[in-house]
C-alpha cells in the first residue's frame, strides 16, 4: 500500500502525541517522517502499540526516540520479512557438539597414553562412557538457548533456533550455543525478557546438575607426583555448594604458610595461587564438573557488555548509558588476564560484542518494577556464578 498522505500520517501520529514540528523525510532514504514532542499520557509501551497497529497496513514502522531530554516519533519503512533458515544446519551442529562433548566427558580405562595420538584414541574408544557428562552439560545449554528462543517468539521477535559450537578436544567440547535475532525487540522490556530467559532457564537446570554430581564425587588429597593438573576454578555459589555437600570450604590448604585464613581465600579466589599441593579437595564426577561449567557459562553470559545477555540486562535498565561501563569491564578482564589468560581472549571478543547493542524500536518505554526486582535477581546471580579464575593449571616436575 502506498504511503498515506501527510495528513493522515499527522492524525495518526497526533493521537498519541502532542505534537511540535514536523520535519518530513525521503522514505528512499529510509525516513518518512520525524516528530518531536510529547506524548500524550505515561503509558508508552501502549501509545506504541495503537501508532504501529495504525501504520501496519502502509508497511510503516514507528520508532520513539529520546534525544537531548526531548521525545522523538521516526516513522521509517518497515524492514522486509526474515528469510526462514534451515534447521538442516543448527541439527548437524547439535549431533556434533553431541559427539564433541561426550568426547570431552569420556572416561579412558587405564593409564593414558603419553603420545597425541594414543590419548586421541583411547578417547574416541570410550567416548559412549561420556554420556553423563554430554547428557548434563547439554541440557543446561538446551535449556539456555531455548530460554531465549521461547521467550522470542513469546514476544513476536523473529530468531532462529540455537547454534551449537562443537569444539573437540577441549575441556567441555563446546563453544557453548547462540540464536540469531532476526527482527528488532519492541521495546526495553522484551528486550530484557529475551535477554534474562537464558541465564534463568540455565541455572535452574545447572543448580540441581551440580549438587547431584557432588552427592557421587569425593573428596581426596591433590598429591600428584608428576606432569600437568587441570583445576576448576571458584565461584561463590560453586565454593557455596561445596561447603554444603562437604561441610568445609574447598579446597582447604594443608598450611596458609603463616596467612591469616581469610587472607589466604581472598587471594585463592581472585589469582588462583598459590598451587593448592596437599590442599583436600573434591574429585568432581563428571555430572558435577557439568554442573559447574553451566555456571561457567551463565556467568560468562551475564557479562555486562554489549549483545551478551549481561549487555541487553544493562542496556534495559541504563539505557545508553550503558556504553559507559565498556572501559571499566574491558581493563577489569585485561587485569584479570594475568591470573588466566582466557581472559584477554574474551576481552578481543568484546571490541567485538561489546561495543554495540540491540536497540528497540521503542527506547522510550522503561523496565516496569517486576523486571527491575528480576535484574536485580540477575545481577545477584552474576556476583555469585563468576569465577575470576576458571581454570588453573599447575605443573609438576
Amino acid at each position: 500500500m502506498p504511503i498515506p498522505e501527510t495528513e493522515t500520517l499527522n492524525h495518526f501520529v497526533s493521537r498519541i502525541f502532542r505534537i511540535e514540528d514536523v520535519t518530513l523525510g525521503d522514505p528512499a532514504r529510509g525516513l518518512i517522517a520525524r516528530y518531536r514532542g510529547q506524548l500524550i499520557g505515561e503509558d508508552s509501551a501502549a501509545a506504541y502499540d495503537q501508532l504501529a497497529e495504525q501504520l501496519q497496513p502502509y508497511d510503516i514502522t514507528p520508532l520513539f526516540r529520546q534525544e537531548k531530554g526531548q521525545q522523538i516519533i521516526y516513522l521509517v519503512p518497515k524492514k522486509p520479512e526474515p528469510r526462514p533458515t534451515r534447521a538442516s544446519v543448527n541439527i548437524i551442529l547439535f549431533i556434533l557438539t553431541v559427539f564433541s562433548v561426550m568426547l570431552a566427558g569420556a572416561q579412558p580405562e587405564g593409564p593414558m597414553p603419553s603420545d597425541t595420538m594414543g590419548q586421541i584414541l583411547a578417547l574416541l574408544k570410550s567416548i559412549f562412557t561420556g554420556w553423563p557428562f554430554a547428557l548434563s552439560l547439554l541440557g543446561i545449554l538446551v535449556a539456555h538457548e531455548f530460554g531465549h528462543y521461547l521467550m522470542s517468539r513469546y514476544h513476536k521477535t523473529p530468531a532462529t533456533l540455537p547454534y551449537f559450537i562443537p569444539l573437540p578436544f577441549s575441556p567441555l567440547g563446546t563453544m557453548g550455543a547462540a540464536i540469531v535475532m532476526q527482527g528488532t525487540p519492541k521495546n526495553k522490556r522484551v528486550l530484557f525478557d529475551i535477554g534474562v530467559a537464558g541465564p534463568l532457564a540455565g541455572i535452574v537446570i545447572a543448580i540441581p546438575v551440580l549438587f547431584f554430581g557432588l552427592s557421587i564425587s569425593h573428596v581426596s588429597v591433590i598429591n600428584p607426583t608428576e606432569g600437568m593438573i587441570q583445576q576448576e576454578g571458584n565461584s561463590l555459589l560453586y565454593l557455596l555448594a561445596k561447603y554444603i555437600m562437604f561441610g568445609k570450604l574447598l579446597p582447604a590448604p594443608a598450611t596458609t604458610h603463616g596467612m591469616p585464613l581469610a587472607l589466604y581465600w581472598l587471594r585463592y579466589f581472585f589469582t588462583g595461587q598459590p598451587a593448592p599441593f596437599g590442599a583436600t579437595d573434591v574429585l568432581i564426577h563428571p555430572i558435577a564438573f557439568a554442573g559447574w561449567a553451566g555456571l561457567l557459562v551463565t556467568a560468562l553470559n551475564l557479562v555486562p557488555a554489549g549483545t551478551l545477555d549481561g549487555g541487553h540486562v544493562i542496556y534495559s535498565l541504563f539505557g545508553d548509558k550503558a556504553a559507559k561501563a565498556f572501559p571499566v569491564i574491558f581493563g577489569a578482564l585485561l587485569l584479570m588476564g594475568i591470573f588466566w589468560n582466557g581472559w584477554w581472549i574474551w576481552a578481543v571478543l568484546l571490541l567485538w560484542l561489546g561495543r554495540v547493542h540491540a536497540e528497540p524500536l521503542d527506547q522510550i518505554t522503561q523496565l516496569d518494577a517486576k523486571r527491575r526486582w528480576v535484574a536485580a535477581l540477575v545481577i545477584v546471580i552474576f556476583i555469585l556464578t563468576f569465577s575470576p579464575v576458571p581454570f588453573a593449571v599447575f605443573g609438576i616436575r
